[in-house]
């Protein structure tokens, strides 16, 4: 199996080729095993995230081998990315590629396993959330700095962002990091990347007020084209679950 290590991290090969020797048997399963498993391992002093990809079809397993970055390179080198960039994401570890002769068969991404008070999720469930106005408009601000970076993140999406309490201020960390862009960003790419976040207008209102005045681009035109890339996002998303429903006879 191959293997790539953080400098930080290079005395504990063995402690952490074991955590990927014996995943399917050992380690705290955190949150729900959909197309890719999440466990928990302690390391030392530390609690560290192992991330088990699924295995790709036929097809992928060959581009991954040849001609493609696998999900937990990329993810790997993207947090190391963003760590040079001064941009949040939990400290990556290491990440581990299994290859059979057709292609990649196993492949797992480890990072430090980060402690967080919320999701972006919990802001478009819980409007009432506490200080929730003051998250949006330091969220925008940390998207803003991230466009600066020339980092577009395509999965910028409301699961993606952890968010820690820091006294009076909040810190946002991205994960999920496998599809990510650098190049420098123009105004409809970077209005383009708040679309998936949430289909609320008033949310939407605030980012637009604060990535405006960062920005220095008139509040009107700024909500204008967010708001509209935000429509057209959902409509689409609308349009795949209305066509998955009819195709699976589900209401």
């Amino acid at each position: 199996m191959k293997q790539t290590f953080h400098e930080n991290f290079k005395p504990f090969k063995a402690q952490l080729s074991s955590f990927i020797n014996n995943f399917d048997t050992s380690g705290e399963l955190f949150g729900k095993a959909n197309r890719n498993s999440i466990k928990l391992f302690k390391l030392n002093d530390i609690t560290v995230n192992v991330k088990s990809f699924k295995t790709p079809h036929f097809i992928n397993k060959i581009a991954y081998k040849y001609f493609r970055k696998s999900k937990a390179r990329r993810s790997f080198e993207y947090a190391n990315k963003l760590n040079e960039l001064g941009v949040g994401t939990p400290e990556p570890i290491a990440f581990y590629e299994s290859f059979s002769l057709i292609g990649l068969e196993e492949s797992y991404y480890i990072c430090k396993h980060l402690k967080y008070d919320l999701t972006y999720r919990e802001l478009t469930k819980n409007l009432d959330y506490p200080d929730h106005k003051k998250i949006l408009k330091q969220f925008a601000k940390f998207t803003w700095e991230m466009h600066e970076k020339g980092i577009y993140f395509k999965d910028h999406s409301p699961g993606n962002t952890l968010i820690v309490k820091n006294g009076e201020n909040y810190d946002f960390f991205l994960v999920d990091l496998n599809r990510m862009s650098f190049f420098e960003l123009d105004f409809e790419s970077r209005m383009k990347n708040f679309s998936r976040l949430t289909p609320n207008k008033e949310m939407v209102k605030t980012m637009s007020e604060a990535y405006a005045t960062l920005s220095g681009v008139d509040f009107k035109k700024v909500f204008d084209r967010m708001w509209f890339y935000t429509q057209q996002f959902q409509e689409k998303f609308n349009r795949k679950k209305r066509i998955k429903q009819k195709v699976l006879g589900k209401k």
